[in-house]
């Protein structure tokens, strides 16, 4: 296989013991890790790690990005206390024996994103700036409803910040109205790597390859190795928080649990990439 595989194993189960079964049972070897035995991976610690990471090699699986959610917060919010979080997790992801972290860019009134620019760019400085020499490479994901939510805001913060890499994710782009092959077009350059998760027209999240994010396409258009499958096909712990409240669009596809949607959602990328 051209690819190496990662997911978000949460959406398996809440237990890490859950997620290291799924994980092997569908012979995924990376994790990109964010719920962990009830936690967030932000608020973890240092003694946690490292006994996560323990747990996973004994399983000879390993955590390639921490799926962070430092940047999902309001942009009115108070920046201090996060920063301090974020640097305090640097050193997480270094226990955890990952490179990567995955980031947002605040979420701004959507009447006006642009209005937020430049302090949307001051905090990411931040973020730049304390990474710096850290070893760990920020990854900014496209997530509804922050200030790169569609693909020349994506852009021009990869402008700004060079260091700060993308992670271009298909389903995000359609739930904003933003054509995913347009948006390849313009953010290709910076892409670090991945994420399988593909949408309809009208928001709902289905298996790869059963939406309108042009997978194939872009799949043939990537030149890099790493994917993480992150399904959202049902409801799991923490999903009502990682929408921020907002009700979920009715789902096309619905499974008896989450073990189940997790690997159905595993079978369809494989699927698609045989």
């Amino acid at each position: 296989m051209k690819f190496k595989l990662a997911a978000f194993a949460d959406e398996a189960g809440s237990k890490l013991e859950t997620q290291i079964a799924a994980m092997v049972k569908n012979g995924i070897g990376y994790l990109e890790i964010r719920g962990v035995d009830g936690e967030n991976i932000a608020d973890i610690s240092k003694e946690k790690a490292y006994e996560i990471r323990k747990k996973l090699e004994g399983s000879n699986l390993a955590v390639w990005s921490v799926g962070s959610p430092f940047g999902k917060i309001g942009i009115t919010e108070d920046f201090a206390p996060h920063l301090e979080k974020f640097k305090r997790n640097l050193e997480i992801a270094a226990i955890l024996g990952t490179n990567h972290m995955r980031i947002f860019s605040f979420y701004v009134p959507q009447e006006n994103p642009e209005a937020c620019a430049d302090d949307v760019m001051r905090r990411l400085e931040q973020f730049a700036l304390a990474a710096k020499n850290s070893g760990i490479v920020l990854c900014h994901e496209n997530e509804k409803g922050i200030y790169g939510d569609i693909a020349v805001r994506c852009a021009e913060i990869h402008k700004n910040f060079p260091e700060i890499k993308a992670v271009f994710d298909p389903a995000n782009f359609i739930q904003c109205g933003q054509d995913t092959k347009d948006a390849w077009a313009l953010l290709s350059p910076y892409i670090e790597y991945m994420h399988i998760k593909d949408a309809l027209a009208d928001g709902s999240v289905v298996p790869a390859g059963k939406g309108t994010g042009n997978l194939p396409f872009l799949l043939g258009q990537y030149s890099g190795t790493m994917l993480t499958l992150e399904p959202h096909l049902s409801v799991f712990p923490g999903f009502e928080k990682l929408e921020q409240g907002k009700e979920a669009p009715e789902k096309k596809y619905c499974y008896a649990s989450s073990e189940e949607a997790f690997d159905a959602a595993v079978t369809a990328l494989k699927e698609l990439l045989s």
